[in-house]
């Protein structure tokens, strides 16, 4: 390793390429780094006695993956987000030279020739900077002045508009400007692939763990130690397709989640490892797993992710599928997806067919729903669903599925029919995180076509929520209107479904009933029994809930031992 500190334009004015290799991450920085550059180039440009401001380090491979050509080719493994952030300010300041009309003390051309384009070269040795895969094109059409209408939002763009925007709106010295830029400095650090461990320096260089996801830093592990070819080939065949597949948002947001769903499915005693260890657990387990190539790893992981995507993204193509994957989603019950991606193998290798795969969707909906409505706590569901298949007998699936269901106990248990319909008339529905999908299942209960849309309609409270009862109301509920105010106003039986809400207000039962567009007259299924009913009493709100509570456990079914 040679380290040097070196001035930053000196060190991009030499004749060079920075090649981002294709397992770094994305261009990623924000207004809020930008701002914070250019905060520390306005103050150490207007201050004369500062002679330099240090910016970070610029770590890269300089022999052993490239062969010797005229132009060096640096491939860089730390550094990249500020090369290419101030590559985009010098865009900037060189259009605001450019359109100045006035001499500075650096033009347009300079700053081209300088730091943007190695000026006898040419196709993709002309560039300074060759970004990676999905940056390349964005940040290659911004320098040669190339539209870039279709990456609006992309962070390269942004990038530049800020700094575009900050040199118009301060009416910026543009000589100043550069005098600041002129001020910065790196370290220069240079490894020999051939004495240097690559892989464990960018550890070093990022064991906060701030700067780079747990994903990132999985996506070097593998790919940072093949050769070119091979890194392409297993790049482009696999981990890009993944990247494409999650979206640019998508892949930030959830790989290091998929990552630790795919280490738990491959761990053989269940153990689930923490978000934030992901990258240390993987490792471990690649150095464990002698047998499997590199490529075959990446193999399996985009084998897997495409069950993730499916499960977490909405992106199943079979309907009936994609409905109880809905449904599961709806309850929020990713602490499954474990399981849920072994099944998906199992099924895409063929161990179990469409129908089966559909009534273990539907059992995993099943036995998250009644737990929750019955009150159990739900932190041993991770674990659970961790070790699910462990006990399956992947000769006999479902019927063995349902013997391990029909065992468990407890803080585990699936709760029988008597307790989950006893819970279901009980609770308070209003408030329960699940209330619009409960009350979507209820009304669309054996219809096959025109479901209805719950999210379209309020949850009307037959019995009004005002406190302040009417006297008619208080006549009809007795003379303990107060209590069964209170017991039973959130429950299953007080609540349904409606459009007219506002209309309905805290009106007496029969006005709502009998009035224009009233439950007589509704087309929901949930209000068809109140056209029947006469009072509402306790009586009724009882009897009506124990009608729901029957078909409850016909939609959330029990799981016996068959």
């Amino acid at each position: 390793m040679k380290a040097t500190e070196t001035n930053l334009l000196d060190f991009l004015r030499e004749p060079k390429q920075f090649v981002i290799p294709i397992y770094q991450r994305n261009y990623s920085w924000t207004t809020k780094q930008c701002q914070q550059l250019w905060d520390d180039l306005m103050r150490i440009a207007k201050n004369p006695r500062t002679s330099g401001h240090f910016l970070g380090s610029v770590v890269y491979i300089e022999h052993g993956l490239y062969h010797i050509t005229s132009l060096p080719k640096l491939l860089v493994i730390d550094g990249q987000q500020r090369l290419t952030t101030i590559s985009i300010l010098l865009k900037a300041l060189g259009k605001a030279i450019q359109i100045s009309n006035i001499k500075h003390k650096i033009t347009t051309q300079k700053i081209n020739n300088y730091f943007l384009f190695n000026q006898e070269e040419d196709e993709q040795d002309k560039y300074k900077l060759l970004l990676n895969k999905n940056d390349r094109d964005i940040f290659t059409k911004l320098i040669n002045d190339y539209e870039t209408i279709d990456s609006e939002s992309h962070p390269i763009i942004n990038n530049f508009k800020y700094f575009d925007y900050q040199i118009r709106k301060n009416n910026i010295d543009l000589d100043l400007l550069y005098f600041g830029l002129s001020k910065l400095l790196i370290v220069d650090i240079s490894l020999d692939r051939d004495r240097d461990n690559p892989q464990l320096i960018f550890e070093s260089l990022n064991s906060t763990g701030l700067d780079l996801s747990q994903a990132d830093l999985i996506r070097n592990y593998i790919l940072m130690d093949l050769e070119p070819k091979k890194q392409n080939e297993v790049y482009d065949k696999y981990w890009y397709p993944m990247e494409q597949c999650f979206g640019r948002t998508g892949y930030v947001e959830h790989f290091d989640k998929f990552m630790r769903c795919y280490l738990t499915v491959k761990s053989k005693s269940g153990s689930i490892p923490k978000i934030n260890d992901v990258y240390n657990s993987f490792k471990n387990y690649v150095q464990k797993q002698t047998d499997l190539s590199i490529e075959n790893h990446v193999k399996d992981i985009y084998r897997y992710s495409d069950y993730y995507i499916k499960l977490a993204f909405d992106q199943e193509i079979n309907l009936d599928i994609k409905k109880c994957i809905a449904n599961i989603n709806q309850l929020k019950v990713d602490v499954a997806y474990p399981f849920l991606m072994e099944v998906y193998d199992d099924f895409t290798q063929k161990m179990i067919n469409n129908d089966d795969f559909l009534e273990i969707l539907k059992i995993i909906e099943s036995y998250v729903f009644r737990r929750s409505i019955c009150g159990i706590p739900t932190n041993s569901m991770n674990k659970t669903f961790a070790s699910l298949s462990r006990g399956i007998d992947k000769n006999n699936y479902l019927k063995s599925l349902k013997q391990i269901f029909s065992e468990m106990k407890s803080s585990k248990r699936f709760p029988d029919n008597e307790e989950f319909k006893r819970e279901f008339i009980v609770k308070d529905i209003y408030n329960f995180r699940n209330c619009n999908y409960l009350l979507y299942k209820l009304e669309n209960y054996d219809r096959t076509k025109e479901l209805v849309a719950v999210d379209e309609y309020s949850i009307e409270h037959i019995m009004p929520q005002n406190n302040n009862l009417s006297q008619e109301w208080k006549d009809v509920l007795g003379e303990n209107w107060k209590e069964i105010h209170s017991k039973y106003l959130q429950t299953i039986g007080n609540l349904t479904l409606t459009g007219y809400n506002s209309k309905y207000s805290d009106r007496y039962f029969q006005e709502k009933k009998y009035m224009k567009d009233g439950f007589a007259d509704s087309p929901l299924r949930l209000n068809k029994t109140l056209a029947k009913v006469e009072l509402w009493n306790e009586q009724s709100i009882n009897n009506r809930a124990t009608l729901l509570a029957e078909k409850a456990i016909k939609i959330w079914k029990i799981v016996p031992y068959l």
